[in-house]
């Protein structure tokens, strides 16, 4: 009886270990400006990546991004939010999901997220570019309804 007993108890373990979570994960198709735009601000809030970050973005917003020299600075001072844990997804509201003209797009994204044990909530919009098959961010465009 003793080795069931073991061997029930290492066959939980297995099971339980299989079944922890690692985190939010990005999903989507990864050819899309919706994923590029998700999986760039997943890489400021989530993963505080600065390297990543700067790799999802046009040259020109990578050299700002690398300016600040880290993604909380840049999240505090040009995007203007700050999130101890944020949830990201993208805008489905209206009936347009994005506007995309040939390599250009625009997403709208919507935050939801806490700061200091406060719930806030965000919404940005970002111009994207395709070079080459991959979409990097170009703009990063303000909240339209904040005060």
């Amino acid at each position: 009886m003793h080795p069931v007993r073991i061997f029930f108890t290492i066959f939980l373990m297995v099971i339980l270990t299989a079944c922890s979570d690692d985190g939010p994960e990005v999903s989507g198709d990864n050819a899309s400006p919706e994923y590029a735009a998700t999986v760039f601000f997943y890489a400021i809030y989530e993963e505080k990546d600065l390297k990543k970050t700067m790799s999802l973005a046009t040259p020109k917003l990578a050299r700002i991004i690398k300016s600040y020299g880290s993604t909380r600075q840049f999240a505090r001072n040009l995007i203007n939010m700050q999130f101890d844990t944020v949830n990201i997804e993208i805008d489905r509201t209206s009936k347009s999901i994005r506007k995309r003209y040939g390599d250009k797009a625009t997403i709208t994204l919507i935050f939801s997220g806490t700061l200091n044990g406060r719930n806030v909530d965000d919404m940005r919009s970002v111009k994207l570019i395709n070079k080459k098959g991959k979409w990097f961010i170009k703009k990063i465009i303000d909240d339209p309804y904040a005060r």
